[in-house]
């Protein structure tokens, strides 16, 4: 056991300085020797320390600040080609937080290991922070491997098969039901409005569609190959227009909006999108889009945003309008 105890001398040290040292929490030889002590219940005697500091720091290229380079004490810089910094540990917490795609336990269990990344002054910092995400996160446990299965699909150029589930009325309950257990051919994982979904062509169809993965279970990796070939441009393509995700071809629309949107409609439609100012409060807007999912999108903001071209939409949504307008009268 003594002879472990002195091998694991290095380790114990880079431990310590990794939680315990940073720029404004230098640490000297005893305050190292006393940490180990206090985590690990090992003696280790300071030449034993400053000798393996320097096999770390010269042999092993950590950067290691020493008390000749700064006059206090000993402390370990983050690498930034591979440590994340505290902004970034902290963009990640944020987005399992909020996130719906991630069961809930799962994401507690990433965001412990995102804070073990970091020394304990920066996650004291964040102690009592929180976010608080308005909808519940999804029960499925098994989106992150979906993740990587779909990945490894995708890699292997295999066809994949699972059960997809909806919400269904039964009877005067709302249950969960498998609704079809595809094969699909996949291409590309997309994310929009905080979910994932998998790019593929069903058995038997040439289109792309698209399936979220926290409502497919079950996914394998078949043997059998994808036969039909598609572009990144093509996979580009289909994200950049299916807005709402809903997928179909795309058509030219032209809408007028209120100036209020002008940083939405930036953000949302990206460089597709031409825009001509009409006023000094309203703009007009032009691009090709699938039609149902920019229905969606004028439908919620229908006070702001007048859909002129094209007329067949124009007519949809004004009987969309109609219809409503005879349920609340």
């Amino acid at each position: 056991m003594e002879l472990y105890e002195k091998n694991g001398n290095i380790l114990y040290i880079l431990n310590v300085l990794k939680k315990y040292s940073d720029e404004e929490h230098k640490l000297s030889v005893t305050e190292i020797r006393r940490k180990v002590k206090e985590i690990y219940d090992i003696e280790i005697d300071p030449r034993t320390i400053r000798r393996n500091i320097n096999l770390l720091k010269y042999k092993l290229d950590y950067d290691i600040s020493t008390r000749e380079d700064n006059g206090k004490g000993y402390y370990i810089s983050k690498d930034p080609e591979t440590d994340f910094e505290e902004g970034e540990i902290r963009a990640i917490i944020d987005t399992f937080s909020y996130s719906t795609f991630i069961e809930e336990k799962l994401a507690r269990e990433i965001i412990k290991k995102c804070k073990n990344l970091q020394t304990v002054y920066e996650n004291e910092k964040i102690k009592n922070y929180k976010v608080f995400s308005p909808k519940g996160k999804t029960s499925n446990v098994e989106v992150i491997k979906n993740i990587e299965d779909i990945s490894n699909s995708i890699m292997n150029k295999n066809k994949v098969k699972f059960e997809y589930w909806k919400y269904c009325i039964v009877g005067d309950k709302i249950e969960k039901q498998i609704v079809s257990t595809p094969i699909v051919s996949p291409y590309a994982i997309i994310y929009d409005k905080q979910q994932f979904y998998m790019l593929g062509i069903k058995e038997g169809n040439s289109e792309f569609f698209h399936y979220r993965l926290d409502r497919i279970k079950n996914l394998i990796e078949i043997s059998e190959k994808i036969k039909i070939k598609k572009s990144d441009k093509e996979i580009e393509k289909y994200a950049d227009t299916s807005v709402e995700v809903f997928s179909g071809n795309e058509v030219e629309i032209e809408a007028e909006c209120d100036q209020y949107l002008l940083g939405e409609v930036i953000e949302k439609f990206g460089r597709k999108v031409e825009i001509r100012p009409i006023t000094k409060e309203k703009f007009v807007m032009k691009l090709s889009v699938n039609p149902i999912g920019f229905k969606l999108w004028a439908m919620r903001n229908l006070d702001i945003v007048t859909v002129i071209k094209p007329i067949s939409l124009v007519e949809e949504i004004k009987k969309v309008i109609e219809d409503a307008n005879k349920r609340y009268n």
